[in-house]
């Protein structure tokens, strides 16, 4: 082999994958969260969970990818292990719709697939045009990958070296397998190392009792990167990944005594070589899932007992932020803005809590209220560390306004924890130990304005949820209001030390700053709306 074919071989390998990548990636953007949405409304049966996984992962072009997204699902709670298990059999037979298109003769067209890709790509709008033009490249860059192969193939198709290297397949089939999924692994596409298969028939180099074990072992390989993305997970996710190695496994053992006539049913299903390799692909992953879908619940239970689930006394720390999403920015995004959420349930049972440390001198709980600002601090951090983590290049507009949008809420969460906890909890200390007490038109106003503030909480937190341009403008108007409020308040607490009523002048400092602080807080609630007003401007 000279090293111009050397080189041919492995650039034509390296133009194959990366196409299989922008497939992928331009698919997926064209998508958008309606992936994410489609996975996770659909799954209620398994019939449709079949369904759902050949879709998605013919859009992806990798089962390895669905499933490691349902890896992610389950280990943050999105999915339930039963509801993944058809999914996981859909997304085997998705790989198969790959294999068969490239398994025509269509890669003569291939420069001119990858013309109208690039004109699509950067002449086309922005947004599901362009993305749509990422994938129809990648498309084309991936025949024009295989046309470089079968090229490169085809002068060695008498060579009785490489023959008797591949004829051996035939003879030691675990061999074979075992050699086709480690290869499948390292490219992280069972299409990838079925196209190899492919091209090889194409230029004659393969035949069928060879090729068998590259589809058995290509169907084995997208295994690994399940099993590596759930190390560290919970212990469902792992579930997952060992029910999807377990049906290829399983599969193949069964397959395996009976070659021979599986050989003899494919070699029916088409005249030509390439198009019987892409359909033993499809006729094993069908085969798989029809043995497989009636006897899910028993299966489900042999999972649990193979992998139980273990007791273990965790600390507190991010429950959504799962590393295993973050290839998919929709989904990332969405597990940020669940993690956003729970920090914001625990401010606002900060701040409903703070009153009734001011009403009932409540020492203990004051300590637990500066405890779980600490939470909050934690919390804060790692969602913006999991965010720094999404490229910004995957990004659409829209994902990254709703990146600055999470930032912005956790960071207003995290200035209200710190009020709670640096001021209104030092002035309740202050309180306690000289032991005053607000006069009773005081503490009324007080626990007027706190729940006036509270209900604002309320509604930032709703307009933060679903990034609502008219709740915005109401927790603006609202931020007015309640100044006007505490203006009148700060008046009245003046009045009541015009008239020389104890309590008022004891507590007058107190008072008025815990009218400060709650103001205050108001302020970083308002401050919920500006990014997404920001939004509505720019749209």
């Amino acid at each position: 082999m000279t090293s111009l074919t050397l080189f041919s071989f492995f650039g034509g390998i390296l133009l194959l994958l990366y196409g299989m990548r922008l497939i992928g990636e331009g698919l997926q953007k064209a998508a958008g969260a309606r992936l994410r949405g489609f996975l996770l409304t659909a799954t209620n049966n398994r019939i449709k969970g079949v369904a759902v996984g050949a879709t998605i992962t013919a859009l992806l072009q990798s089962s390895s990818a669905t499933t490691v997204m349902l890896v992610g699902f389950v280990g943050s709670g999105l999915l339930g292990l039963t509801e993944t298990m058809g999914v996981i059999l859909g997304a085997d037979i998705g790989t198969t719709v790959t294999v068969q298109i490239i398994a025509f003769r269509i890669y003569d067209y291939s420069i001119a697939i990858v013309g109208f890709g690039i004109l699509l790509k950067f002449l086309g709008r922005k947004g599901p045009a362009q993305d749509t033009g990422l994938a129809i490249l990648g498309f084309g860059l991936v025949l024009l990958a295989l046309k470089i192969l079968i090229d490169t193939f085809t002068p060695f198709t008498d060579d009785p070296l490489l023959k008797d290297i591949l004829l051996g397949f035939s003879k030691d089939p675990l061999a074979g397998i075992i050699i086709s999924a480690l290869l499948t692994a390292l490219f992280h596409s069972s299409a990838a190392t079925l196209g190899l298969a492919i091209t090889a028939a194409h230029s004659g180099l393969l035949s069928l009792d060879a090729a068998m074990p590259i589809v058995l072992g290509a169907n084995i390989g997208p295994c690994v990167s399940a099993l590596v993305s759930s190390i560290g997970a919970s212990v469902d996710a792992k579930r997952v990944a060992l029910a999807h190695t377990l049906f290829k496994v399983i599969g193949v053992i069964v397959v395996l005594p009976f070659l021979g006539l599986f050989n003899h049913l494919v070699s029916l299903s088409a005249d030509d070589l390439p198009r019987q390799v892409a359909f033993a692909h499809t006729f094993f992953n069908i085969g798989i899932a029809v043995i497989f879908l009636p006897f899910i619940g028993p299966f489900v239970g042999l999972i649990k007992r193979f992998m139980p689930e273990r007791r273990v006394i965790t600390k507190f720390g991010p429950k959504y932020l799962d590393p295993i999403v973050l290839s998919s920015p929709s989904l990332a995004l969405g597990q940020a803005t669940r993690e956003a959420l729970r920090l914001a349930d625990i401010v606002q049972e900060m701040f409903r809590s703070s009153l009734d440390v001011f009403k009932r001198d409540d020492a203990s709980l004051q300590e637990e209220l500066e405890e779980m600002d600490d939470d909050v601090d934690l919390l804060d951090r790692e969602i913006k560390l999991y965010l720094t983590k999404l490229s910004k290049e995957s990004l659409t507009e829209e994902q990254a306004k709703r990146e600055m949008e999470i930032i912005s809420f956790t960071n207003n969460m995290e200035n209200i924890g710190d009020v709670i906890d640096k001021n209104l909890m030092e002035l309740s200390k202050k309180k306690i130990r000289n032991n005053l007490t607000f006069s009773i038109e005081g503490m009324g106003e007080i626990q007027e304005l706190h729940q006036k503030v509270m209900e604002n909480f309320v509604l930032g937190v709703a307009t933060f949820t679903g990034s609502d341009v008219e709740l915005s403008h109401r927790l603006i108007n609202h931020k007015t209001r309640l100044a006007e409020m505490e203006r009148d308040m700060r008046q009245a607490h003046i009045d009541r030390l015009h008239r020389g009523l104890k309590e008022s002048i004891d507590t007058s400092a107190i008072h008025l700053d815990v009218l400060t602080n709650l103001k205050r807080i108001n302020s970083y609630i308002t401050n919920i709306a500006y990014p997404i007003l920001e939004r509505e401007k720019k749209d």
